[in-house]
């Protein structure tokens, strides 16, 4: 995907003719797809898959690879009880198994994929911490404590410039990159903060025991609220609660862009399209163009919240959660001729 198209050439454009065609009735669910696209529930909160009773308030997600299958984990945004849960799927798509990945910490709202095949869940509790988590189930999950305490939300692995980058779910919240000492050990680094200049700015104290992370440096750039957080194609792209908006941030030449409003979340599909959940039942594709179209809806479901956004590592197959407050929780898969 050419990331200086979306940055550099305007403004994202609405409308215009969608690359699947227009969105056919919904089904059961509820769910309108374009024609050639199928969807399913792979789990709802409350009730057992492949004898493991899935989590409530299911949030960020993402999928790994995993021989001729792939893996699907959700995080919990419960407090005290969140964690994260894995779905293992079979080559043909069917579940085999299901399994906890992380328990008793407070809630896991996004995080993010490594290029080591882990995932990083996001606390967002006060002090919240990231814990990286093996989504094979084989290793304990382990704090990352270097990687800052303050209102976790999502992670991004950058691997060109070598580094995570983070949001803060605050009203002032900043934005943040975690530089590792070594490249796929997250043990020990260095917590930097964007600032108004465009640099960079070393955070004193991660612990934050005496001083919050974003008050340690003066001129910390503010951002209300940041949420989900993406990286693809040499730009982390990342959104904010309060205000509703799309940035993309490019990692080579520090460029910072407000590209649209009215954004939950976004992932990237293997072909370089975006996929932009929208604050309302909708997802949308971002081409590399920029043009914007609808890609799916769920009907008649008001103060739904969609999340989880992930492709498996075919692109096949998209993932994503439709929660309503914390308690009812489903799990979409959409299959379909995504585009290559």
């Amino acid at each position: 995907m050419s990331h200086k198209t979306l940055l550099r050439t305007g403004p994202l454009m609405q409308g215009g003719t969608s690359p699947y065609g227009p969105l056919g009735l919904p089904d059961a669910e509820g769910l309108a797809l374009p024609s050639g696209f199928t969807g399913r529930v792979v789990a709802r909160s409350g009730d057992k898959v492949a004898g493991l009773t899935w989590h409530a308030a299911p949030d960020g997600g993402a999928c790994f690879p995993d021989g001729d299958g792939w893996i699907y984990v959700s995080n919990s945004e419960l407090p005290l009880l969140g964690g994260a849960s894995a779905l293992r799927f079979r080559a043909d798509g069917t579940v085999g198994d299901a399994y906890r990945i992380l328990s008793g910490t407070d809630l896991n709202c996004a995080g993010g994929a490594t290029p080591w095949h882990t995932w990083l869940s996001c606390e967002l509790g006060h002090r919240g911490r990231v814990f990286e988590c093996d989504p094979y189930g084989a290793r304990a999950a382990r704090p990352r404590l270097a990687m800052g305490r303050f209102r976790h939300e999502a992670a991004a692995c950058d691997p060109e410039r070598r580094v995570v980058y983070l949001t803060e779910d605050e009203p002032d919240g900043c934005f943040y990159r975690f530089s590792p000492s070594d490249w796929g050990d997250l043990t020990e680094g260095t917590l930097e903060v964007l600032c108004g200049s465009g640099q960079w700015r070393v955070v004193p104290s991660p612990a934050g025991l005496l001083q919050e992370t974003r008050h340690q440096v003066a001129d910390a750039r503010r951002f209300d609220g940041g949420d989900a957080c993406h990286y693809a194609g040499g730009v982390c792209y990342f959104t904010t609660k309060g205000d509703a908006g799309l940035w993309a941030y490019d990692g080579q030449t520090a460029a910072l862009d407000r590209l649209c409003e009215g954004v939950r979340t976004i992932t990237a599909a293997p072909s370089g399209d975006l996929y932009a959940a929208r604050r309302t039942t909708q997802i949308d594709v971002i081409a590399p163009d920029r043009e914007v179209t609808p890609f799916l809806r769920l009907e008649g479901q008001a103060g739904v919240e969609l999340t989880g956004l992930a492709f498996s590592p075919r692109g096949d197959r998209l993932y994503f959660s439709a929660r309503r407050g914390r308690a009812e929780g489903r799990t979409f898969e959409v299959a379909g001729p995504f585009r290559a």
